[in-house]
């Protein structure tokens, strides 16, 4: 069973709004997890869209994008959600979800290590 899912990617107009959903193989500890989501776009590396702490304490997000996209984590539900609004063609990319991941302490990183789980990723198109 594949450890990551992640869906709600699609075609949109740009200035529309989507809604990720991700759910993990449910042997696996979601509460524990701090979770997050990035981007591939064509031709550029990953990139981070934002991270939060396994209880939803703590949010982090690229600073580019802050104001327009909200990162949640339902632990009840098992699902971790992001939340894009205004969405510009820039936004185009595989949007990837990934848990266990590690918060910087003294400041706003967000990282995989060896035993992060990844998902696949869904696209995410936003038309002019």
């Amino acid at each position: 069973q594949v450890p990551v899912v992640e869906s709600g990617g699609g075609l949109v107009q740009a200035g529309g709004s989507l809604r990720l959903s991700c759910t993990i193989r449910r042997d696996l500890p979601f509460r524990l997890y701090n979770m997050g989501w990035f981007r591939e776009a064509p031709g550029k590396g990953r990139e981070m869209v934002a991270c939060i702490q396994e209880n939803g304490g703590r949010k982090i997000y690229a600073d580019s994008l802050k104001g327009r996209f909200t990162i949640s984590k339902d632990n009840a539900k098992k699902t971790l959600y992001l939340q894009m609004n205004n969405l510009d063609t820039e936004d185009t990319a595989v949007y990837v979800c990934a848990a266990d991941l590690l918060l910087g302490v003294s400041d706003d990183s967000c990282e995989g290590h060896g035993s992060s789980y990844w998902g696949q990723g869904t696209q995410v198109t936003v038309a002019s």
